[in-house]
């Protein structure tokens, strides 16, 4: 079995019952105790290196945290034969205020540092903000005037072995950091992926990743790694209200990997997070989604405590700030029941193949809602206690354009909190008219086709809009039911929605 003892300390101290650790953190030692710690034949952690970065991080910054003493000694685990990292991508997923940009700070000034010893070893903190990027940066630019750093001054004041020291080494400017020894640069960068290019970096940070839509801006950035010796890639974040993306994509890589049914390939997943909404509720719960608070707590865990309690008491007179709460502080996504029908994972379930539609006559229900956006059509079918609806809209290429990035060919899927248009059309479920209002005679076209594949004959929707649709439908032969007041039905509806 491999051994580090920053990591047999925190393995014992959560075996002993010392550490409140959520679901994901207790399968992440459990996996590493059977597939990564008993591989003595193939990797080794490189001590050395290890020790080097904790003190130089506490020498110059701050005193790390048992989870950072804990991740640590894995970014410096390698292979034997080819002496590269076992683990290249880090995923940390934790509240906020645990501490993620202040560790990501260290490990960006140690990696350009001579004390890591890699030439040109250039690091690139991306951000979605300039404001967010430069965080850490900042933090780093600092500590190096504070710890006279710069490369103008020179004393013979060493923190490791004789003769090793950071003195003179750094230019700090508002840009970059460069380290005179290494020829390393520590850069920030917004997350423009229509104008940046990946460099030849060695590590690349990417922080608020929650906020990415999709692998679009990861691909432009990671272009340039494995240029030099070393390749890392860091994803720091905080849950966010950002559905679908890329968080998703990669939270659900690191859940097959606990669960055994993927192999890592590369990827360490540190994820802390409640495992129940009620846990919220019990404040000695709360270090599962954020490890700043494990007993004991320090003076900044107290600190940081007191601040979540008091934004815990305040939920009683503005309960409208429970979505951010639970989400940013607990790390934990709750269903909106006050403004959503069903939960992401009951949506989520409904997406799967139908079932055998021969025999079934469907029938067909729309909303028209105005001649310049969009129009949605569909054909409800029912087997027993089971419902099918087939979907297709229709919308307005000026409308998408303005209100979606559609014709934005930097951004092919939306853009912000907007609507994958194109992606959706791709999809075949909607078709983007260029014209200057939509002509009902689509709609009228889709039923007609519709009907000869399904035999849809019956229409119903709302009555708004049913002066200019009926005609159209009455001559291609339809049965039109307008709903003069479809508020009357929804408490008859409720009930099988449930």
């Amino acid at each position: 079995m491999l051994h580090n003892d920053y990591v047999d300390a925190y393995i014992q101290r959560y075996k002993n019952g010392e550490l409140v650790l959520n679901k994901k953190r207790k399968q992440l030692i459990e996996w590493l105790e059977k597939d990564i710690l008993p591989q003595t034949d193939s990797y080794f952690f490189d001590n050395d290196m290890i020790d080097k970065y904790i003190k130089f991080s506490e020498k110059f910054y701050f005193e790390l945290d048992e989870w950072e003493k804990f991740i640590a000694p894995f970014v410096f685990l390698f292979e034997k034969e080819r002496r590269k990292p076992v683990f290249r991508i880090f995923i940390l997923v934790m509240a906020r205020g645990a501490g993620k940009n202040g560790f990501i700070s260290t490990l960006a000034h140690f990696f350009i540092s001579s004390f890591h010893g890699i030439d040109k070893y250039d690091v690139s903190i991306v951000a979605n903000s300039e404001e967010q990027a430069q965080t850490s940066f900042n933090e780093v630019f600092n500590e190096i005037i504070a710890n006279n750093m710069l490369s103008a001054i020179h004393t013979r004041d060493t923190i490791f072995e004789k003769g090793e020291t950071l003195h003179g080494e750094f230019e700090p400017w508002k840009s970059r950091i460069y380290s005179q020894k290494t020829q390393s640069n520590l850069k920030f960068r917004t997350s423009n992926a229509a104008t940046k290019d990946g460099g030849r970096e060695g590590c690349i940070i990417f922080d608020e990743f929650h906020q990415y839509e999709n692998s679009e801006l990861v691909k432009v950035f990671t272009g340039g790694l494995g240029k030099v010796p070393h390749p890392r890639q860091f994803f720091i974040g905080t849950k966010g209200f950002e559905r679908e993306g890329y968080f998703d994509m990669m939270y659900g890589r690191c859940e097959r990997i606990l669960n055994g049914e993927m192999h890592h390939n590369g990827l360490f997943p540190f994820i802390c997070e409640l495992d129940a909404i009620e846990e919220m509720d019990d404040p000695d719960m709360w270090e599962k989604a954020n490890p700043a608070l494990q007993k004991p707590l320090n003076d900044r865990g107290e600190r940081l405590q007191d601040t979540i309690k008091d934004e815990y008491v305040d939920l009683q007179d503005e309960p409208s700030g429970r979505p951010a709460f639970v989400t940013k502080r607990m790390n934990f996504l709750e269903g909106d029941y006050e403004h959503s029908v069903a939960s992401r994972d009951e949506l989520m379930a409904t997406n799967r193949e139908p079932f055998n539609l021969e025999g079934l006559i469907p029938i067909g229900g729309m909303d028209f809602g105005s001649v310049r956006d969009f129009a949605s059509c569909g054909m409800l079918f029912k087997k027993e206690e089971e419902y099918y609806f087939h979907q297709r809209s229709f919308v307005i290429k000026d409308f998408v354009d303005k209100h979606y990035g559609y014709s934005n060919t930097a951004n092919t899927m939306g853009g912000g909190k907007k609507a994958p248009i194109k992606e959706w059309e791709r999809m075949g479920l909607l078709t983007v008219i260029d014209e200057p209002s939509l002509n009902p005679e689509y709609v009228v076209d889709y039923y007609v086709e519709m009907r000869e594949k399904y035999g849809v004959n019956r229409i119903v929707a709302d009555n708004f809009k049913m002066d200019l649709l009926r005609p159209l439908f009455e001559r291609e032969g339809f049965e039109v039911d307008a709903l003069k007041n479809p508020r009357s039905l929804h408490v008859l509806i409720a009930p099988r929605i449930e």
